[in-house]
């Protein structure tokens, strides 16, 4: 399996935030699609679930599907389906493809900023790099690609 090679960093433009916006409600409704296919898979033969394996049906539904859909998406390429509408690509911030750890790492970060009311999203109006938190906390970037 050849390696992609880095993406030269001194030319990279950072998206704003708008852009970003814009990947994340594709695959928000992507990941919606999803969310209603793994629901309908596990209620339809099983039936509702109760008691702890309702927590157990809500800790795969609202973490492990999306964990699964964005880790898988950013190592195997570094684009969601919403960030290549965008002409959008995850890297590190050496311009290399992220990895498992990298996009496990991100995932995470970009929980907390979202957690924090959005503010890690939102910092990128004030960030001089156009980075948000989870971008530094992760040590990947976003880069608009042609």
């Amino acid at each position: 399996m050849p390696i992609n090679p880095p993406i030269d960093m001194k030319d990279a433009v950072a998206p704003g935030l708008l852009r970003r916006l814009a990947a994340m409600f594709y695959d928000g409704l992507l990941l919606l699609a999803l969310l209603f296919v793994a629901t309908a898979a596990i209620t339809l033969p099983l039936g509702n679930p109760e008691g702890n394996n309702l927590l157990l049906f809500q800790f795969f539904i609202f973490e492990i599907i999306p964990l699964s859909f964005f880790i898988g998406f950013w190592a195997w390429g570094g684009q969601t389906l919403g960030m290549r509408a965008w002409r959008l690509k995850l890297v590190r911030n050496d311009g290399y493809p992220v990895g498992w750890n990298d996009a496990f790492k991100r995932h995470l970060a970009a929980l907390f900023s979202l957690l924090i009311f959005g503010l890690g999203f939102f910092w990128i109006l004030v960030d001089s790099d156009k980075l948000a938190w989870h971008d530094r906390l992760s040590k990947t970037r976003l880069v608009i690609v042609k």
